[in-house]
C-alpha cells in the first residue's frame, strides 16, 4: 500500500514567541530621520505647486498605423525610463485607452492630444504642440 501523504496546517499556525528585533534594545544606535530631505519642495507640493520640470511635445501620428490614430508624447529631459513608464500608465487611466512606451515616447491611442496636455500640465511639465 502506498503512504498517505501529510497534509501541512493552512491556519496559520501559532504565533511568533520571539522578537527578532529584541537584540537591538541595549545598542546604542543613533535616531532615525524626523525631518524630510528637502523640506522647502514638499511644502510647495503641499500647498499645490509643483517645480517645472520642462517642455514634452505632443503630436497626433497616423502613418505606419493602418489609417489608426495615435497622441504620442516625446523630448522628455531630466526624466528617467521608468518614471516615463509610470506617467504612461497613469495618462492611459486618465484617458481611458491603452498605450505603450517606444524608445523613450509614449504613445496613446486615439487623438487624446486636450486630455494629455491637462494631465502633463497639473503634472508640472510644459507640454507643446507640435507638428500637424
Amino acid at each position: 500500500m502506498s503512504k498517505k501523504k501529510q497534509r501541512r496546517p493552512t491556519d496559520g499556525g501559532a504565533p511568533l514567541t520571539q522578537n527578532p528585533f529584541a537584540g537591538l534594545d541595549g545598542l546604542d544606535l543613533p535616531a532615525g530621520v524626523t525631518e524630510p530631505i528637502q523640506p522647502e519642495r514638499k511644502e510647495a507640493e503641499e500647498a499645490g505647486f509643483r517645480p517645472k520640470r520642462g517642455r514634452v511635445d505632443i503630436v497626433r501620428q497616423t502613418a505606419h498605423r493602418g489609417g489608426k490614430t495615435v497622441t504620442v508624447i516625446s523630448g522628455w529631459s531630466d526624466v528617467t525610463l521608468a518614471e516615463v513608464e509610470s506617467i504612461a500608465k497613469r495618462l492611459q487611466k486618465a484617458c481611458g485607452s491603452g498605450g505603450t512606451v517606444k524608445k523613450g515616447q509614449i504613445e496613446i491611442q486615439g487623438d487624446q492630444r486636450q486630455l494629455v496636455a491637462e494631465f502633463l500640465r497639473d503634472a508640472g511639465f510644459r507640454p507643446v504642440f507640435a507638428g500637424g
